[in-house]
Formats: structure tokens, C-alpha cells, sequence
């Protein structure tokens, strides 16, 4: 059933910077913090829909580049909606591509209309603008669009960045033009750029908090810095968000990456680890991170994590995950995958839980006993 009123978020309770929240989207409330399992291409890789709400998955994400490519928003929007599509009836955030087109630097331009980029799949030449991004991730339909930036290269030096930021500001002033606030019940979300200078993160949080979007998002991260300098923007620029609106991190990150975040003041998190790493056979526990392939693993009959009550866990030794991976039997990359996944979004379930039993730095040191090292 369609929420009246998307887009109001509640700040629940603070604990330090931690935040616990809610967030109303058309296809459900978001409770924060929280982890969102990347489905890029309407799929979360060897999962299917009843997996994400056995570990409790609230939201999901899926990726307009990927999804416009195929199975392209034309169909989708015939379909119903991705949320028709892939029968999934709880809120989706769409990416608007962005990080994709910047990943494919040797086949693409990028000019003040938008970015002209070369698929992936065929080579075919097609422009992204502004406007053009909003009315794919309209057709397919999603709780959450973010808008078109550049997600500039670490190591940008300081004049690049400061024009990309223009240019992620124009592009955002026009995706808010295009479709502007309640036109419509999917929400939108405002992109802050400006690499690894911090005058230029203030300046760019300024000029993208100025426009009335349903949350902000910090873009640029997690592009291959060393972690120390990731942390020091993410610190730095978090605090120049709304407090009364949800704030997202994206692409990042490892489980203690997402709870220093939290403990800056995010609010929402996606990464691709959990599931990529689960199909290379690592995996995440409350004791640390483990690798399934590791010999010593051939005759434990003991679960993979005694705290975690995951249909994998509940159910298989580390001794036959092992037997599997190594057999490369299509369960493992399934039950290495609920188990990731309900890992992730278990955390930030504690992590919020902790937040408002005002204990969320307790649960952070012992985190960062287990994964600082990771």
C-alpha cells in the first residue's frame, strides 16, 4: 500500500553524533541506522526476494545505468516498476549512474549538458543529462532517486574538482527543476561532492543542502584513498548535512567503516562487499573476519558464528561452506551471501538499537578491537 506523506524523516534520539531515525518512502519506513543491499541489476547476486526479508532487509538498491541498459526503463515502466518487476514490495533507492559513467573513463565525455559515455555491453553511445537520469529512475519506479553528479578520481588536483563541482551543482539544481519537491511520491536525494579538499566539501554541501531535497548523500569515497583520509572527510563533511534530513554515505564500506560513519552522523550505507566478498569466500562475524578456503576449516563441524542465527549459521558447519566454495557449488555463493548480508544489516541494527540505549560507543571500541586491524 502507497505511505501518505514520503519524505519526512524523524530523528528519533542521538547518542553523541549516532543517530536513530525513520524515514517514510511510498513503499515503507526506513529505520536508521541502516545498510541497504546493493541489487544492481534488480537482483541481489544469488539472492531472491523472501532471502532479503529473512534477514531483514528494509530497503534495497538498484542501479539506473545498469537497469537503462538493461533491461531498459521503457520495458520496466511497461512491467509495472522494478518493484513490480522483480516482486519486491519494500522501498529501493536508485543510483543515478554517476559512479558507473565515472568508471568508465576511457569511454566517456563529460561537458555542462551532461555525459556522453559508450556501453559496456555493446558500445553503443548514449548522453545522460540531468533531467534524462530523473526520467529513467521515474519509470522504474523507485522510492529514492538520487541525482546525476561527477564522482571525481582520487588524486584530482584542486582546480578539476572545483569545476566538477560546479558542474555536479548545476546538474543538481536541474534534476530539482525537473522534478520538484511532492511532485510525485518517489523521494530525491542531493549529491555532496568535492574529492579530498575540505574548502571544496563545505562548499559543496552549501550549495546542495541550499536545495530542497529529501536527503543528502556524500559521493566521492570509498575511490581508492588510503582509509585514513576517507575517515577525515567523512568526519569533516558529515556535520555540514540537515540534522532533520537523512544522510547517506555512499559506497562505503566495511563494518567498521560503516560504524565510524554512524558515529559521524550517517544514516544510511551500500556497498557491493558484502556479496562480492561472499562469493571470493570471505566472510564477516562477530569475531572477526574469516576466510572459508583456509585448510583449517575441512573438519569443523561449528557454525561459521556462534552469535548469528542466519539460516547459515543455524544450519551448516564452516567445515561444509568449505566443502562447497572449494567444490565451487552454486550454494556457496547463496549461503555465503545471507550470511554477509545478514551480518551488514544486522549491524546497523545494533548499531541503532545502541544508539538508543545510548551505548553506541561501547559498541563501537568493540569493533574496532575485532576489525581495526582488518
Amino acid at each position: 500500500m502507497p505511505v501518505i506523506n514520503p519524505g519526512q524523516f524523524h530523528l528519533e534520539h542521538s547518542d553523541g553524533q549516532a543517530r536513530a531515525g525513520e524515514l517514510t518512502t511510498a513503499h515503507g519506513t526506513v529505520r536508521t541506522p541502516v545498510f541497504m543491499p546493493v541489487g544492481t541489476q534488480g537482483s541481489v547476486k544469488s539472492l531472491c526476494p523472501e532471502d532479503l526479508k529473512r534477514i531483514n532487509a528494509s530497503i534495497i538498491l538498484g542501479n539506473t545505468y545498469h537497469l537503462y541498459l538493461r533491461p531498459g526503463d521503457q520495458l520496466l515502466d511497461e512491467m509495472g516498476g522494478l518493484h513490480q518487476f522483480m516482486n519486491w514490495d519494500r522501498p529501493i533507492l536508485t543510483d543515478s549512474g554517476g559512479f558507473q559513467v565515472f568508471s568508465l573513463s576511457e569511454l566517456r565525455k563529460i561537458n555542462d549538458d551532461g555525459v556522453e559515455f559508450a556501453s559496456h555491453i555493446d558500445g553503443s553511445r548514449h548522453f545522460f543529462t540531468p533531467e534524462k537520469v530523473v526520467s529513467i529512475q521515474n519509470k522504474i519506479g523507485s522510492s529514492i532517486m538520487m541525482v546525476l553528479d561527477e564522482c571525481v578520481p582520487y588524486g584530482a588536483d584542486y582546480d578539476y574538482t572545483e569545476k566538477s563541482l560546479k558542474i555536479t551543482t548545476k546538474w543538481a539544481r536541474r534534476s530539482r527543476q525537473f522534478y520538484p519537491h511532492n511532485a510525485g511520491n518517489q523521494l530525491m536525494f542531493g549529491i555532496v561532492q568535492g574529492g579530498f579538499f575540505k574548502e571544496l566539501r563545505r562548499q559543496s554541501a552549501g550549495q546542495i543542502t541550499d536545495i530542497s531535497f529529501d536527503g543528502y548523500a556524500l559521493g566521492g569515497l570509498s575511490v581508492g584513498e588510503p582509509k585514513d583520509e576517507m575517515l577525515d572527510i567523512m568526519y569533516y563533511s558529515a556535520p555540514l548535512l540537515p540534522v532533520d534530513k537523512p544522510r547517506y554515505l555512499m559506497g562505503v564500506g566495511k563494518p567498521l567503516d560503516i560504524l565510524e560513519g554512524i558515529n559521524a552522523g550517517i544514516d544510511m550505507f551500500d556497498c557491493v562487499l558484502p556479496t562480492r566478498n561472499a562469493r571470493n569466500g570471505t566472510l564477516y562475524t562477530s569475531l572477526g573476519q574469516v576466510n572459508i578456503k583456509r585448510a583449517q576449516f575441512k573438519k569443523d563441524d561449528t557454525p561459521l558464528d556462534p552469535g548469528c542465527s542466519c539460516y547459515t549459521c543455524s544450519n551448516f558447519s564452516k567445515a561444509y561452506l568449505r566443502h562447497l566454495y572449494m567444490a565451487r557449488e552454486l550454494l556457496a555463493y547463496r549461503l555465503n551471501s545471507i550470511h554477509n548480508l545478514s551480518f551488514f544489516v544486522g549491524l546497523a541494527q545494533r548499531a541503532r538499537q545502541a544508539v538508543l540505549e545510548n551505548s553506541f560507543q561501547a559498541l563501537l571500541e568493540k569493533y574496532r578491537e575485532i576489525y581495526g586491524k582488518a
